[in-house]
């Protein structure tokens, strides 16, 4: 009896592990619509992610010192560890995604970036042979990402190469894939509060030469524009603050594989705010897409 409450409990946090990492998508999922009112306002990619980042690391910041604070990792080889977190998952990561949609289509840009997972799969395969994929959840992996190429393209199968921008892509993907690599060691020795600190502040620290040539951070626009501010108050304290913590807390107890997975769900969320907010129609190929990715994620779940 006992065994089976054991059992039963574990089922419930796994779920709801799940349920969280898909929360956390459909907030990325939603933020397309708060950055690109900030890009309208006169921000540019870059000064969005630094202020974004600012706020969720004093947030972080505030909170360690009240509890008390640990400044460093326990040796020079983490520390190291932790400056590639922040800048695979933060400044590299987001300035070659932003920089993409500057050279090349929307449409690209998704259905590149959605190519994580199979990025993260692969490179994490290579250096840890216990979280290889098997054939059902590499069948699963491809099935949802059909889905995803279903759901982006939307009935409308016509791609616009461009090398500038579909590197830059493919520089992002990659850079998310080691972004899930590097999170396996440092969860291995770290807590969640203290890694995502650091991806922030080696994030902010590796934006500095940016602004060496593009030096200003149009902060009077959110003085101006009160909205603004809101929105970007979202972008940092919710989508980056808790959903980073959120995210790493899920890698830490389900593994880096499975969360990563859940980036297929992040062109259906899109749509799905742009439905709900943009009124934009929901189409077959939307719920086929989202149809395949959803059998395609139970199955890669499966060990």
């Amino acid at each position: 009896m006992k065994k089976e409450s054991t059992t039963e409990k574990r089922r419930h946090l796994r779920l709801l592990y799940h349920v969280v990492a898909f929360l956390v998508v459909a907030i990325w999922g939603s933020t397309f619509v708060f950055t690109k009112l900030l890009l309208l306002s006169g921000f540019t990619p870059a000064q969005i992610f630094t202020l974004r980042f600012l706020i969720a690391y004093f947030m972080l910041l505030a909170y360690c010192l009240w509890r008390g604070i640990r400044w460093l990792a326990d040796t020079w080889k983490d520390e190291l560890l932790m400056m590639g977190l922040g800048i695979s998952g933060g400044s590299l990561y987001f300035l070659s995604e932003n920089g993409a949609m500057n050279y090349t289509t929307t449409t690209n840009t998704s259905l590149i970036v959605c190519l994580c997972p199979l990025f993260a799969s692969a490179l994490i395969g290579i250096f840890y042979k216990s979280q290889r994929l098997n054939r059902t959840q590499i069948i699963g992996t491809l099935m949802a990402e059909v889905g995803v190429v279903v759901v982006v393209m939307n009935g409308h199968f016509v791609l616009h190469l461009s090398p500038i921008g579909d590197t830059l892509a493919f520089i992002a993907c990659l850079c998310w894939a080691v972004y899930s690599l590097l999170m396996i060691p440092a969860n291995a020795r770290y807590d969640t509060v203290f890694i995502t600190r650091k991806v922030f502040f080696y994030g902010l620290l590796s934006m500095i030469p940016y602004y060496f040539y593009y030096p200003g951070l149009n902060v009077h626009l959110l003085f101006e524009h009160t909205s603004l501010l809101w929105n970007l108050l979202f972008l940092g304290c919710i989508a980056s603050t808790l959903c980073f913590l959120a995210w790493n807390w899920t890698m830490k107890k389900i593994g880096a594989v499975v969360v990563t997975n859940y980036v297929y769900f992040n062109p259906v969320t899109t749509i799905l705010f742009a439905w709900l907010l943009l009124s934009e129609p929901i189409t077959l190929f939307f719920l086929i897409g989202t149809a395949l990715i959803l059998v395609g994620m139970y199955l890669s779940d499966k060990q």
